[in-house]
């Protein structure tokens, strides 16, 4: 079972390094990659305790990008984790990050739903902070009952407390990953939803994958993505999306990567 887009506490994930490898062990899972947003912070240790429990790992990110205020996430596989120049990159995505955070925080305290952003800021310890977190601070203080509830009603798109966002575009992303010797995959396209000719000249720019295989993908979308992927010349990748929030009702290994497209990818990395 290949389950490559998983999130842990680094990120906006509930469970840390250690629990995300046990969990993915009693799944069944047998080829894993933490795909944390803008940090490889959790792989060492993911690898390390994913190689005592006999799984096959792959170096892991979902990075995002911004294209006309919206966000494009994009997985990235097979990285070097020293690389210095990515280093530098995820620094900067991540002080965008923290940006926008404080800014959700203004917005918030208009509302009369004053959260402490610096608190939030100085506990990440230089994890990937986001909206998610700004929910969690939410839930501690009353203001709603859950993750679901801060995002319909305050944190998405279009709702009262959200903050566009800023940063890279999605060809200076693939780049970047590129020089790093990894592969760039699309994450969840029926999700983010950019036309089919605008994914056509992301593969003329480079990207390597879609992420055909995704627990928001019904069989339609993953046949739509399958058949694009294989027009482009696109490799395939899949996961489920992991992030151990209940509310989101996802289980590790509930859409995976299919072997036969696991072996076409690890070839392609070599």
């Amino acid at each position: 079972m290949v389950d490559l887009h998983l999130h842990t506490t680094a990120s906006d994930g509930r469970l840390t390094p250690l629990e995300l490898v046990a969990a993915a062990a009693a799944a069944g899972v047998t080829v894993m990659a933490v795909t944390d947003h803008d940090t490889i912070a959790a792989c060492a240790d993911v690898r390390d305790e994913a190689q005592r429990r006999g799984i096959e790992t792959i170096t892991g990110i979902e990075i995002t990008a911004v294209e006309n205020n919206r966000d494009v996430h994009m997985l990235g596989y097979f990285l070097d984790t020293a690389d210095r120049e990515l280093a530098a990159f995820l620094d900067r995505q991540r002080a965008i990050r923290r940006a926008r955070l404080e800014h959700i925080g203004e917005r918030l305290a208009e509302l009369a739903m004053p959260i402490d952003t610096a608190q939030i800021v100085a506990a990440s310890a230089g994890r990937s902070i986001g909206r998610p977190q700004v929910a969690d601070a939410m839930i501690a203080a009353g203001y709603v009952a859950d993750r679901r509830e801060a995002f319909d009603r305050w944190l998405g798109s279009d709702r009262p407390a959200f903050v566009p966002r800023t940063g890279a575009a999605p060809e200076q992303v693939i780049a970047t990953v590129h020089r790093a010797g990894g592969l760039m995959s699309l994450a969840h396209p029926g999700r983010t939803k950019l036309p089919d000719p605008r994914l056509e000249r992301l593969a003329a720019a480079g990207l390597d994958a879609l992420e055909v295989y995704h627990s928001d993908h019904d069989d339609a979308l993953i046949a739509h993505y399958a058949s694009l992927a294989d027009r482009l010349g696109l490799l395939r990748t899949g996961g489920s999306d992991f992030h151990g929030d209940p509310s989101h009702g996802v289980s590790i290994g509930g859409s995976t990567l299919p072997p036969e497209y696991w072996t076409r990818l690890h070839a392609a990395a070599r």
